[in-house]
C-alpha cells in the first residue's frame, strides 16, 4: 500500500502533466462520478441504512440526489464557468486584454463528515473536478459502511492517477495533514477545525471549514401553527436531529409556545407514530458514543422535557424530544446539540430573541416563522447568519444556485454550484499588452514631471495603476 506521501506525490505529479486542466477531461470525470452514484444507488442506501439506519426517502433525497444533481448543474455550466471574465477598462490600458482566468489550485484534500458522509465528501469533489484540481477524500471512519464502500469504487470510476481516497481514523488523519495540499476543504467540528488551521499553517494552506453552531428559529407574529409545526418538526428531526442546518433550539413568546407544543405533538405523531422507535422512517443516532453524549447533555438540562425524552442504547435510539423552560445557561445551550432534541425557549419580544441570537456566535442558518414580512425582513436585517430561511428550514441548502457556507465561527468559504467552482480555483488576473503606441508610456519614465503625471492621472482615473 502507497505511503500518504507517495499518494500525494503521484497526484501532484499527475497535476503537474496538465492531465486535470482541460475540459474534456473535466466533462468525463463529472460524467464517471455521476455513473457511480447511478450504478451503486442500492449500494449506497445500503450503507446508509448500516451507517445511520436512514430512510430510503431520506438517503435519496438528501445524499443520492443531492450529489447527482449537482453533477448535473456543474457538467451543464461547466463551460461557461471557464470561460475568461473579460473586465472593464480605463484609458490607459484601452489597447490591452483584461481579464480573470480561472485555474486549478493543483493538489486537494477532502474531508467529510459522518452525518451525510455521501453529501458533504462529493459535492465538494465535484466542484474539485470541476475545476480541474486532483483529490484526495477523507471519509469519516465513523460512518464505516459508507466510507469503505466509496474507498472501493471511486479507484473503479475515476482516473487513479489523479483521485485517490485514504481511510482512517485521527492519528492516520494526523499524518496527511503532515503533507502539503494546495487547498484543505474540511466539514466537522469546530474542535478539529482548528487542528486542520494548525497543520495547514506551516504550508500557508488555504482551508475551507464548513463547520455548524446552534441554529435558530424564531416565531414571531402571526403564523399557521399546524404549517410551522409540521414544517419545523421535519426541519429538526431530518437525520434524527444530526443535520449541520438543523434549527437548534426555538425562540417564541410564552403564548406562541402553548400554541406550538400541541401542533409539535400531532406533527411527530404524524410523522413517527405513537411509537417512533418502531418507525422506519427514524434515523438513529450514529454511534453509542454520540448516544452517550446526547443523554448526558439531557441528564444535565434544568429544562422539563414535555415531549419524548426516552432512548435505548443498544438500539442508539433517541426519541424526538421536545424541552421547555430552558435558561440561557442551561446545558442545551452550551453548545451544538446536534441530535433530536429541541429546546423550545419563551422570549417575549422579537427584539429581545434578536439579541439573544446575537450573543451568540454566527450560526450557520438562522430561520424565522411569520406571516409578517416585516419580521421576516427585521430578523435578516438584523442577524447574521451562514444561510437564511423563513417559514421553513433546510431546504435553502439544496438550491445549487445560493451559496453553502458559514460565517465566523460557523465555517469560512462556501460551495455549492458557481460557488464551489470558484473555492477550488485561482481567479488569476491577466493583462495581455502589446508593444503599440510605446510613446504613451513616457509618461511614466523618469524623469518624472508635473504634467506627465496630470496626464497620468486622467488616463488611469477610474483605477489604480500599480
Amino acid at each position: 500500500m502507497d505511503t500518504k506521501a507517495e499518494v500525494v506525490n503521484k497526484l501532484r505529479s499527475a497535476f503537474r502533466s496538465g492531465i486535470t486542466v482541460p475540459e474534456h477531461f473535466r466533462r468525463s470525470q463529472l460524467v464517471k462520478l455521476k455513473l457511480l452514484m447511478k450504478e451503486n444507488e442500492e449500494l449506497f442506501l445500503q450503507a446508509l441504512h448500516k451507517d445511520l439506519a436512514k430512510p430510503k426517502f431520506e438517503a435519496i433525497l438528501s445524499e443520492v440526489d443531492m450529489v447527482v444533481n449537482e453533477l448535473v448543474y456543474a457538467i451543464d455550466n461547466l463551460h461557461s464557468w471557464m470561460q475568461q471574465e473579460y473586465v472593464s477598462k480605463n484609458l490607459a490600458t484601452k489597447l490591452d486584454e483584461c481579464f480573470v482566468r480561472r485555474e486549478p489550485l493543483g493538489v486537494v484534500l477532502i474531508i467529510g463528515a459522518w452525518n451525510y458522509p455521501l453529501q458533504l465528501l462529493l459535492l465538494p469533489m465535484a466542484a474539485a473536478i470541476a475545476a480541474g484540481n486532483c483529490v484526495i477524500l477523507k471519509p469519516s471512519e465513523v460512518s464505516a459502511a459508507t466510507d469503505l464502500l466509496v474507498a472501493e469504487l471511486v479507484p473503479k470510476y475515476l482516473h487513479q492517477d489523479c483521485y485517490a481516497v485514504v481511510r482512517g481514523g485521527a492519528e492516520e488523519t494526523k499524518a496527511l495533514l503532515q503533507n502539503r495540499f494546495d487547498h484543505i476543504f474540511y466539514t466537522g467540528s469546530q474542535t478539529v477545525a482548528r487542528s486542520i488551521l494548525q497543520a495547514a499553517a506551516p504550508h500557508l494552506t488555504p482551508v475551507t471549514l464548513e463547520l455548524g453552531g446552534k441554529c435558530p428559529c424564531l416565531i414571531y407574529g402571526g403564523v399557521n401553527m399546524t404549517s410551522a409545526a409540521r414544517r419545523l418538526v421535519w426541519a429538526k428531526y431530518f437525520n434524527a436531529g444530526q443535520s449541520c442546518v438543523a434549527p437548534d433550539y426555538v425562540l417564541c413568546s410564552q403564548a406562541t409556545r402553548d400554541m406550538l407544543l400541541p401542533a409539535v405533538r400531532e406533527a411527530l405523531e404524524a410523522f413517527y407514530t405513537k411509537e417512533p422507535q418502531k418507525c422506519p422512517d427514524l434515523s438513529r443516532i450514529v454511534s453509542q458514543r454520540h448516544w452517550t453524549r446526547l443523554t448526558e447533555m439531557l441528564k444535565r438540562s434544568k429544562g422539563k422535557i414535555v415531549v419524548g425524552g426516552e432512548s435505548d442504547l443498544e438500539d442508539k435510539y433517541m426519541a424526538p424530544t421536545v424541552v421547555v423552560d430552558v435558561s440561557e445557561d442551561d446545558a442545551l445551550m452550551e453548545e451544538e446539540i446536534f441530535g433530536p432534541i429541541l429546546p423550545i425557549i419563551a422570549v417575549e419580544t422579537l427584539e429581545e430573541a434578536i439579541d439573544y441570537v446575537n450573543r451568540r456566535e454566527h450560526p450557520l442558518a438562522s430561520y424565522v416563522f411569520s406571516e409578517d414580512s416585516s419580521v421576516v425582513s427585521t430578523v435578516l436585517d438584523k442577524t447574521s447568519s451562514g444561510g437564511f430561511c423563513s417559514n421553513d428550514g433546510i431546504v435553502h441548502m439544496t438550491l445549487p444556485g445560493l451559496p453553502f457556507g458559514g460565517v465566523g465561527g460557523s465555517g469560512w468559504g462556501s460551495y455549492h454550484g458557481r460557488w464551489g467552482f470558484e473555492t477550488f480555483s485561482h481567479r488569476r488576473a491577466c493583462m495581455m499588452r502589446g508593444w503599440a503606441l510605446e510613446r504613451l508610456n513616457g509618461l511614466r519614465y523618469p524623469p518624472y514631471q508635473d504634467d506627465k503625471l496630470s496626464w497620468l492621472r486622467w488616463t488611469t482615473s477610474k483605477c489604480v495603476l500599480m
